[in-house]
């Protein structure tokens, strides 16, 4: 009769933190390491095997991390590419990456890492186990890189796609952050001389005894709004902000709208469809390029687009893709990409070559979004200039007429 024998049940995500460690080895000497691990038993059990005797064992705090950023997963992609392509065995590499960097949050991550591969796991599957920093885009890249036996020059194809997606990014937010910035300070400015100043004009002109003129009756009027509901008013702002931000998290139908605006806008809504194509572009080609089917690619694509109209839009050219349908065709039918961009991926696909007529489309629309920022920021200056100007000057105009029409009057 046959038994069934009971499996043990496996444990599942072992947590395992840092301990630090100083003991002497056979020869006396003294020596010092760090180790990742689940206990101070298994690391005092690991150093006995070593050789090392009495060993001091210290737990390492995981707290007083600064936030891990993308320019800190980007800069850990370009060594690791780099050290592999050098030969340095990976967890080797895991390991000098981890301890030479600045940023103890980061270290953590690399070593917590760098453990699940020596328990077993692949490359592809340690970087699923932490979404929060690598995407699908980023784990199926390395998976292919690893079925394929050309990690190095994958991990060095993803470094350069997220070092020129930073790039795009950045003058994004360097082009709208200026103006954004002015027109901030601008209400903080006005709503200031609004609650100080303009009740104490309000006062000087009390004794006047003479009819104010109307532009400066309007600005007392408002001043009187200010100073009577300024809570108000700034609680209504931030409370809004506060609401339209949660709201803009869950809602996709709010992000599919708000994107559709941005794309709408004059001047930053040309730019901000640019950056987007760019991205979509090059982010296609990263993934045809490492050997991943188009189908697959698509979904990543669609994630790193960065725009809820081209997510939607990337879903149904994948759809289409899906059954049967050319990648041209699909795109075409998607109405959001440029005529250049269709006419190169049907070259692309005509020729075999498409990863390089999409990485070539990238490398255009790169460059036309560091145009569109430089004529943005040279055009925004002077009409920033002109609503300041019109603003606080037409505040000091009203606030000085009756002094100007006291003087004549006096003259």
């Amino acid at each position: 009769m046959a038994t069934t024998a009971t499996q043990p049940k496996a444990v599942k995500d072992v947590k395992v933190f840092t301990f630090v460690w100083e003991g002497k080895d056979r020869s006396g000497k003294i020596v010092k390491g760090e180790m990742r691990a689940s206990g101070e038993n298994i690391v005092n059990a690991t150093l006995r095997r070593q050789g090392i005797v009495n060993p001091k064992v210290k737990k390492v705090s995981g707290r007083g991390g600064k936030k891990i950023k993308q320019q800190d997963i980007a800069f850990f992609t370009r060594q690791l590419a780099t050290m592999m392509k050098a030969g340095v065995p990976l967890l080797q590499s895991f390991d000098i990456v981890a301890k030479g960097h600045s940023n103890p949050s980061v270290t953590k991550l690399l070593l917590d890492i760098k453990t699940e591969v020596e328990t077993g796991s692949s490359l592809g599957q340690a970087f699923r186990k932490h979404p929060l920093y690598f995407d699908n885009l980023y784990c199926n890249l390395v998976a292919a890189g690893e079925q394929a036996g050309i990690l190095d020059a994958l991990l060095d194809r993803l470094a350069t796609y997220q070092e020129k997606m930073m790039a795009i990014k950045g003058k994004i937010k360097k082009a709208l952050f200026y103006p954004v910035s002015i027109l901030i300070v601008a209400f903080v400015v006005t709503a200031v001389i609004m609650i100080f100043v303009v009740p104490q004009f309000k006062e000087l002109f009390k004794s006047f005894g003479a009819t104010l003129p109307t532009p400066t009756l309007v600005v007392m009027q408002i001043s009187e709004i200010f100073v009577s509901y300024w809570w108000l008013i700034f609680g209504s702002i931030f409370g809004a902000g506060y609401f339209l931000a949660n709201a803009l998290r869950r809602s996709e139908k709010l992000q599919f709208l708000r994107d559709r605006l941005m794309l709408k806008l004059p001047v930053v809504g040309d730019m901000v469809r640019k950056a987007t194509v760019a991205r979509w572009t090059r982010t296609l080609s990263t993934m045809f390029a490492a050997g991943v089917p188009l189908v697959e690619a698509l979904d990543s694509v669609a994630g790193a687009a960065g725009n809820r109209v081209y997510y939607n839009a990337t879903k149904r050219i994948q759809s289409e893709v899906s059954t049967g349908s050319s990648l041209t065709v699909a795109m075409q039918n998607a109405n959001v990409f440029p005529n250049m961009v269709l006419q190169m991926t049907a070259i692309g696909e005509e020729s075999g070559a498409l990863d390089g007529m999409l990485s070539k489309v990238a490398d255009f629309f790169e460059r036309e979004v560091d145009d569109a920022v430089d004529a943005l920021a040279s055009l925004m200056e002077p009409m920033i200039m002109v609503v300041l100007g019109t603003v606080i000057g037409g505040l000091v105009v009203a606030l000085y007429l009756p002094i100007f029409k006291l003087g004549a009057v006096v003259g």
